[in-house]
């Protein structure tokens, strides 16, 4: 009975081990299949970061840009905030070149 179980153990634990290495080969070969050399991957991978860097600036102005539009709307409805905005734009035009 005990000889029994550890053979039936054995058995699971080998299909288990099977199913891991084909799992494992099929993402490898998915992987080669869409990349063949490194330099492919290199210049996939360079790409990508240029893009993420663009973005990251893009979305970054775009998001800076909103904030002060809604602190400018803030401005004509909150009048000491209107006058700090008026002193920081008329600091800023002074010291600009």
């Amino acid at each position: 009975m005990i000889f029994k179980k550890k053979i039936t153990s054995a058995i699971r634990a080998i299909k288990i081990s099977n199913e891991r290495g084909a799992r494992a080969s099929l993402v490898e070969e998915l992987f080669y299949d869409f990349n063949r050399s490194r330099s492919q991957v290199y210049v996939m991978n360079f790409v990508r970061g240029i893009f993420f860097g663009a973005g990251s600036v893009i979305g970054g102005t775009l998001v800076i840009g909103l904030i002060i539009w809604v602190l400018s709307l803030l401005g004509h409805v909150i009048p000491p905030l209107g006058d700090f905005f008026e002193s920081l734009t008329t600091t800023l035009k002074s010291t600009g070149r």
